[in-house]
């Protein structure tokens, strides 16, 4: 669902930005987190796109 790596997955879970559960030494990730963390990202990403098109126009950059 993310379409990213399994060690940068890993290192989302460990610094704490999805919640997870160890199931044995499997980690489990609640699917409502999941969703969560996916809207933050995207909520994030439209906020740096839309600051880099503001800048552009400030600066009159084709």
């Amino acid at each position: 669902m993310l379409n990213v790596s399994r060690p940068y997955l890993i290192g989302l879970l460990e610094s704490g930005e999805i919640p997870f559960r160890l199931v044995g030494r499997h980690r489990r990730i609640r699917f409502a987190d999941l969703r969560q963390y996916i809207r933050e990202d995207d909520a994030a990403r439209k906020g740096a796109a839309d600051d880099l098109m503001e800048l552009d126009q400030e600066l009159g950059l084709p």
